[in-house]
């Protein structure tokens, strides 16, 4: 048990180091990122580090295999360097036994990811659009699905705009069944118009036989009212923001999934790549151990055997090729070509066989 809980202080230690060596490396390379992109925009220092700042959770569970991978690396390595693993083999232990504690971080570094991170990098990743928003803009725009639709809200300094679609196309460029409410800056509704369909363009909405009535006071807005064939409105909104608003499922709560994928379910739209998200995101601990028991496979071993540098690029390599099959395979899912379990769940468990595989390979020939 003492010997469990040495090499799990190891083994947290690592990943500690790990982590904050990239998140020094990843605030560096968002800072020159948000540079370029608000090129041009009056934006102050302390407003770019709050962006940065709220990025850093996003990329940290991004990269959480490599972190993962890594920090095995640096603990093997090092107790393969103080001879403490062929120590513990001469007391007459397995070297598969050294990797239980490991793997037992490992879960429990999963389930925190899940359950904590998740939701974390849904929050910050929604305040980062919210801001970036109003700060290239001046107003910050917004986009939900129900089960009566999708919603979107646009502003500038002549006001708001809430626009309501009963469907979408799939890049939801093209909105059908459309109602816009347009409001006064700080002040109540100024026009409402309904249209049969309305295209994102070059800047603004345009939209297909639409009426338009004044909410004015005193105006009566049914006598009021015109009908157009093609109206034009201008837009905050741009196709990058709606596409990542609304085609990925990164700004959802892993909790708050199941009832967003039965409000769009309800509303007829598609449910697949919020369905892979969550089913991925539950799996996230077993890949999590597959990449500890990938990197061991490769570095419990004495550095005087030699190739330990080659051991750790194969190591490392490995575990990019299996974090590539993974995301490919959540891609097949997303588009229907195989069921969605599959694609979540068949690529961390493979991982964890072919680990299991060469571990047993490695230990007992």
């Amino acid at each position: 048990m003492i010997l469990h809980l040495y090499f799990a202080r190891r083994f947290v230690q690592s990943l500690g180091l790990i982590t904050g060596i990239f998140l020094v490396l990843l605030v560096l390379i968002d800072l020159i990122e948000q540079l370029r992109k608000f090129e041009g925009v009056d934006i102050t220092l302390r407003q770019l580090g709050q962006l940065m700042l709220l990025n850093a959770p996003g990329a940290i569970s991004e990269i959480l295999p490599l972190i993962m991978i890594l920090a095995t690396v640096v603990l093997f390595v090092g107790l393969a360097r103080s001879s403490e693993l062929i120590a513990v083999r001469a007391a007459g232990r397995s070297g598969l036994r050294a990797l239980v504690a490991p793997v037992l971080v490992a879960v429990a570094i999963g389930a925190l990811a899940v359950t904590t991170l998740n939701p974390i990098v849904a929050a910050t990743s929604n305040r980062y659009a919210q801001l970036s928003e109003t700060y290239r803009t001046g107003s910050a725009a917004a986009l939900s699905i129900s089960g009566e639709g999708l919603w979107l809200r646009q502003g500038s300094q002549r006001g708001q705009s809430v626009i309501h679609a009963g469907g979408y196309s799939g890049d939801a460029l093209i909105l059908f069944d459309v109602t816009i409410i347009s409001y006064a800056p700080g002040g109540g509704p100024v026009r409402r118009i309904e249209a049969g369909s309305a295209a994102l363009e070059d800047g603004g909405w345009t939209l297909r036989q639409a009426k338009v009535w004044p909410l004015t006071a005193g105006l009566n807005p049914e006598t009021s009212a015109a009908r157009h064939e093609r109206l034009r409105i201008p837009s905050s909104l741009t196709e990058e923001r709606i596409r990542d608003s609304l085609g990925t499922p990164f700004g959802i709560s892993v909790w708050d999934l199941p009832d967003t994928i039965r409000d769009m379910a309800e509303a007829g739209f598609s449910t697949k790549r919020h369905e892979v998200w969550l089913q991925a995101e539950l799996a996230r601990p077993l890949f999590l151990v597959a990449m500890v028991l990938v990197a061991a496979a490769f570095t419990m071993r004495h550095t005087r055997s030699g190739g330990t540098g080659i051991a750790v690029l194969v190591s490392v390599l490995l575990g990019f090729c299996l974090y590539f099959i993974r995301n490919f395979a959540a891609i097949l899912g997303e588009n229907g070509q195989i069921p969605v379990a599959l694609a979540a769940w068949a690529p961390p468990v493979a991982s964890v066989m072919l680990a299991l595989g060469l571990l047993l390979y490695t230990e007992d020939g």
